[in-house]
C-alpha cells in the first residue's frame, strides 16, 4: 500500500489505489476474517488505510506506521504532504487520466523515472531503483485526496518509524504525525521513503516491539 505501480510503457493500465473508503472496507473485511490479535502495518498511503480500517476492530492491538500517513479525521494524505516543506513528489509526478467504470475519468500519478531515485529511494542502488521506476504502480489522486475517517490511532497503541531523509513524505510531517498519535517513535536519519527495504532490520525490530508490547 504505497505509491509504487505499473509502468505505463510496459503494462496496460490497472488502477492500483481505489478511493480510500473502498480500500478501508477491503482491509476491514480481511481483518474480520482473522481470529486472535492483529497488528496492522502500513507504509506510505497504507498508514491512512490501516488507521481507518482498524476503527471498531477490538482484535487490532497495535498500529505500526512505516514512513506513513497517520491522518486526523477529515485530513487527507495530500493535506499532510503539503503541511511541511521538503517533498519532491509535487514536481516529480506524471499524471494520466483513465476512464471510470461508471463514466467520467480518474487521474493516476506516477513518479517520473528520471526523478524516481532522488524522490523515492535515494538510499538504494541505482540498478534497483531503475527496476522500481519501470515497474511502479500508479497512485490514484482521488485516494490521496480523500479525507480520513475517525483514526484508530486515537484508541489503539501505535508505533512510528520515521525515515529521516524521506523526500516523499517530509520527515517533519512524519514526526508531527507520530507525536500527535502518541506513537512509540524511532527514526533512521539517513533513510529514504522505502525504509522498509533499505533498513529492513530496523523495520522488523519496530514491528516486533509492537507485537511484544501488546501480547
Amino acid at each position: 500500500m504505497d505509491l509504487r505501480g505499473t509502468a505505463r510503457t510496459a503494462h496496460p493500465h490497472t488502477p492500483a489505489l481505489p478511493r480510500q473508503e473502498l480500500t478501508r472496507r477491503r482491509t476491514r473485511s480481511i481483518v474480520s476474517t482473522i481470529d486472535g490479535p492483529v497488528i496492522l502495518v502500513g507504509h506510505s498511503y497504507g498508514g491512512a488505510v490501516i488507521s481507518n480500517a482498524a476503527t471498531g476492530h477490538p482484535n487490532v492491538k497495535a498500529l505500526v506506521f512505516i514512513a506513513a500517513f497517520a491522518p486526523e479525521e477529515a485530513e487527507s494524505a495530500l493535506d499532510l504532504t503539503g503541511k511541511f516543506p521538503g517533498s519532491q513528489l509535487p514536481t516529480s509526478l506524471i499524471t494520466r487520466q483513465y476512464p471510470l467504470p461508471g463514466g467520467g475519468t480518474g487521474t493516476d500519478a506516477y513518479i517520473d523515472p528520471a526523478a524516481f531515485r532522488a524522490a523515492f529511494a535515494a538510499d538504494l542502488p541505482a540498478r534497483d531503483t531503475a527496476l522500481m521506476a519501470a515497474t511502479q504502480r500508479p497512485a490514484a489522486l482521488a485516494a490521496l485526496g480523500s479525507p480520513s475517517g475517525p483514526p484508530a490511532w486515537k484508541t489503539i497503541p501505535s508505533w512510528y518509524l520515521v525515515a529521516g531523509a524521506d523526500q516523499a513524505i517530509p520527515p517533519a510531517a512524519q514526526r508531527f504525525m507520530a507525536e500527535r498519535a502518541g506513537a512509540h517513535t524511532s527514526e533512521v536519519r539517513d533513510a529514504s521513503h522505502v525504509i522498509m527495504i533499505s533498513r529492513a532490520d530496523t523495520t522488523t525490530a519496530v514491528i516486533t516491539a509492537a507485537a511484544r508490547a501488546t501480547r
